[in-house]
């Protein structure tokens, strides 16, 4: 049964609808569907006149906005991550928020298990020598430059637990390495199946992160953190960009306290105000434009999760739901 409170036929507007580039099958039941390529801020509003229900993938629904729209009864999040909406408005106003969730296990451990690969075995430095002649000019059969490590018998610190750090320690126990889940970041309580932050962080050859980001989280690892990782220790960050501090992820990189970082994501997206991670050529340093997720497999599931959500809130069965 559709929502009580919900005019027949629903009115349903997807605020960024280019950024779920793959099909998109249509809600069940009978509706009318707008959608718009992008939406900035300031047009939100205006866009969701009349709207009961708003996608939006990563435009912020703020506490005015949704003050403004009394008849707007859910938030279909396009994504895992629903830090641009402020939930305590939609609480307070009775807005539902649902959001995808388990997803992208195979393409965001895929891509985590890449950028490893990459980095651990110096894919970017060889494939510049090749480019640069150097396998051409060489003496012997084979080039000799950067070293290279194995996956094999190396140490995978885990920072989170969820569903994605799981499915990236199944690649890697595939691959021969060590897994360990690092305990939260100042807690004095580690429980069963984890190691102490600080310790977890000195045994490191690889630290992935796979948590949210929060208030606890913001600048998880920063200049002090990334002074107990071994000089050798490769970093990989796909899930947010504020779990790092940047200014002084590039200062280790410099001067030679990490072996590289992978990163599929950046503290602001996209970064057009500039980041100085983007204006060095480093050969450690891999930076791919958030699309760990971005798989058409990947994608589709997305796709067809958040039309589940908007199907079964309008049956009056809300899941996944955040508030």
């Amino acid at each position: 049964m559709i929502f009580k409170d919900m005019p027949v036929p629903p009115r349903i507007v997807f605020l960024d609808r280019e950024t779920l580039p793959v099909p998109v099958r249509a809600v069940s039941v009978p509706h009318e569907w707008v959608s718009y390529p992008q939406t900035a801020p300031a047009d939100v509003v205006a866009r969701l006149a009349d709207a009961q229900v708003a996608i939006t993938n990563k435009v912020p629904l703020n506490s005015a906005s949704i003050a403004a729209l009394p008849a707007l009864k859910l938030i279909a999040v396009a994504a895992t991550g629903y830090n641009q909406i402020d939930l305590s408005a939609a609480k307070q106003h009775g807005v539902t928020v649902c959001n995808i969730r388990d997803y992208a296990i195979a393409g965001v451990a895929e891509h985590a298990l890449m950028l490893m690969l990459a980095l651990k075995r110096q894919l970017p430095a060889y494939r510049n020598a090749v480019a640069a002649g150097e396998w051409q000019r060489a003496s012997g059969f084979c080039v000799f430059g950067a070293p290279m490590h194995d996956l094999a018998g190396a140490t995978l610190v885990l920072l989170g637990s969820g569903t994605l750090a799981k499915a990236t320690a199944r690649l890697a126990d595939a691959f021969g390495m060590r897994i360990v889940y690092a305990e939260r970041k100042g807690t004095t309580q580690v429980r069963d199946g984890y190691v102490a932050f600080d310790e977890a962080l000195a045994q490191a050859d690889v630290l992935s992160l796979h948590c949210p980001l929060n208030e606890q989280t913001r600048n998880a690892i920063g200049a002090r953190e990334l002074m107990l990782l071994k000089p050798g220790c490769v970093l990989i960050n796909t899930a947010r960009g504020g779990l790092v501090d940047e200014a002084a992820l590039l200062v280790a990189l410099q001067n030679g306290r990490l072996g590289g970082a992978g990163l599929d994501v950046l503290i602001e997206e996209p970064p057009r105000n500039g980041n100085p991670l983007l204006d060095v050529n480093l050969p450690n340093l891999i930076i791919t434009p958030h699309v760990a997720w971005a798989s058409i497999e990947t994608m589709s599931v997305l796709a067809g999760q958040l039309i589940d959500n908007i199907d079964a809130y309008l049956r009056g069965e809300p899941r996944n739901v955040v508030v």
